[in-house]
């Protein structure tokens, strides 16, 4: 291989600039977990508490309805803050038609 090819072949590997390591790819950094844990840091300060046995939360929007099956539901009647996790699915509410 001549010298140019191999300056070039080196170039590409190396994601940060002359002196840098050399990587193949750059390390993509997760955020969502970090972002999650402030969350529920906020959410202790705040004073949550689980409330249990909730098998189903919709919420309506417009004409959509916002459907939580087997929820995780977190609240403080007190800073009138109620908190939903879980997966949601959007539907149409025929109903409101």
């Amino acid at each position: 291989m001549n010298k140019e090819r191999l300056m070039k072949m080196a170039g590409a590997v190396r994601t940060g600039g002359k002196g840098t390591v050399r990587r193949k790819k750059k390390a993509v950094h997760k955020t969502a977990t970090t972002d999650d844990k402030r969350l529920q840091s906020t959410l202790k300060r705040v004073g949550v508490n689980t409330i249990p046995a909730i098998e189903e939360v919709n919420i309506f929007k417009d004409d959509l309805v916002i459907q939580f099956l087997n929820p995780k539901v977190q609240a403080s009647i007190a800073a009138n803050t109620w908190v939903v996790s879980g997966t949601p699915q959007t539907k149409t509410n025929p109903h409101l038609h």
